[in-house]
């Protein structure tokens, strides 16, 4: 490899270390083991500054579903920009946004107010759900994620959390469906759902009786795209009756396409009572939203003048980014794309399965698949970081961006990935399993 091909190469090497003087630690973990500059991207395609290109499969963690610099998103942005940015008085855009988004929703979602982050939405979803039912106690679950601010650091089912306390009072975790490795050790089908037992259990021990809302991903993501079983999301919403409480479905990461169904909770029957939507919605523009009925939308205070709005949720820019993003999901038939892709990456890689030791569960929904990594197999004994992270450079090197410095590996790239990009980047990544089986053998 040239010195100009290096990873990091000279040009990243040199701005990363200049950025390091005034950027403030915390970044997230990928971009600091990878040191990189980027400068651009096409696609699938991103370029660094010394003139490398990657393969994309990480879409910036599920939000370029249409890829990098898609031309009509482009065009969209530069004329609205053009003309106005900012403000909260309706616009043809936004208006353009609601009723097309009421069009891909089921009844009674059809109310929509507007946000710029993932957290700002789930917090206002949760405030929503306690106008809503006058109680205050929430349910979410292991593994899950739903933001980093005050307001739901308490949701969050891992370790993350520590040091940030007192936390939330109120807030109650139980166990999702992660039948890989199932924190009960029970194996499904024969458990009958136990998890959910569990929970009715724990609640029914715990709770105050005044929950309002119970909080869940019909796929968590941060925790490794896990996909529960198909009658699990159907008895959380089941449970939600039964305590009385809304049901909130974080549609931040599976909608819009990615796991080849417009919306996650649509590969079950349910639907929730409240739905927040983002990431790959604005497709790169920060928005995001919080979906509900007209009676919920109601509930005050959180319907009252200026109680669930935000300086910059559904202003003339954000909404002509997603109306972009998202006519442009159905035009191009992404939706369809991201289930047939991703159904050829997964039959790929459950033969990659059999070949490579390293390999363990393999999972996923459309564009939206996880790879457990093994030390293994007959334990389950996760992969030491030491090696994944190595994994997740010789990737880079090789040309592929994957989420793959982790145990859990995540692949969820734009929905506009062809089969031909899919395979090419399958390639780079069984060859850096191999590399490392190699070293450890």
């Amino acid at each position: 490899m040239s010195e100009s091909s290096r990873i990091p190469g000279p040009e990243s090497a040199k701005r990363v270390g200049e950025e390091q003087e005034w950027l403030a630690p915390g970044v997230q973990r990928l971009a600091t083991l990878a040191g990189i500059a980027m400068r651009s991207g096409q696609g699938v395609v991103l370029e660094d500054e010394d003139g490398n290109s990657y393969l994309d499969f990480m879409a910036g963690v599920c939000v370029a579903s249409l890829g990098h610099s898609h031309p009509r998103w482009v065009s969209a942005i530069s004329q609205q920009a053009a003309r106005l940015a900012v403000g909260s008085f309706t616009s043809e855009a936004r208006l353009n946004l609601l009723k097309l988004l009421a069009s891909l929703l089921p009844d009674p979602l059809h109310r929509v107010q507007f946000y710029s982050g993932g957290a700002e939405a789930v917090e206002s979803a949760i405030r929503l759900a306690k106008a809503a039912t006058g109680k205050f106690e929430v349910v979410s679950f292991w593994g899950g994620f739903h933001g980093k601010t005050g307001g739901v650091l308490s949701l969050i089912g891992d370790p993350f959390k520590r040091g940030w306390g007192p936390l939330t009072p109120g807030s109650h975790l139980v166990p999702y469906a992660d039948c890989v490795r199932c924190p009960l050790k029970t194996s499904y089908p024969g458990c009958g759902l136990a998890c959910v037992d569990f929970a009715r259990e724990q609640l029914r021990a715990a709770s105050l009786g005044a929950v309002a809302a119970v909080i869940v991903e019909p796929i968590q993501g941060t925790a490794g795209n896990v996909v529960p079983p198909p009658d699990w999301l159907p008895a959380v919403a089941d449970l939600a009756k039964e305590l009385d409480a809304l049901l909130i479905i974080d549609e931040m990461i599976t909608g819009f396409g990615r796991t080849g169904t417009m919306f996650g909770f649509e590969h079950t029957d349910t639907t929730p009572d409240i739905m927040t939507i983002g990431k790959g919605f604005g497709a790169g523009f920060p928005v995001t939203g919080v979906v509900t009925s007209p009676e919920i939308s109601k509930a005050e205070p959180w319907s009252k003048p200026s109680s669930s709005s935000s300086s910059y949720g559904g202003n003339p820019l954000a909404s002509a980014a997603a109306l972009a993003t998202v006519e442009t999901i159905l035009e191009e038939g992404l939706v369809e794309n991201s289930r047939r892709v991703g159904e050829h990456m997964l039959s790929r890689l459950r033969e990659m399965q059999e070949r490579r030791r390293l390999v363990g569960d393999v999972r996923g929904k459309g564009l939206l698949i996880g790879v457990d990594l093994v030390a293994d197999r007959a334990t389950g004994e996760p992969l030491e970081a030491k090696w994944t992270e190595r994994l997740y450079k010789r990737c880079l090197e090789n040309g592929l961006v994957v989420m793959a410095y982790g145990a859990r590996v995540r692949i969820n790239p734009p929905l506009v990935i062809c089969e031909e990009e899919a395979d090419a980047g399958l390639d780079i990544f069984e060859a850096a399993l191999a590399e490392i089986e190699a070293e450890l053998t």
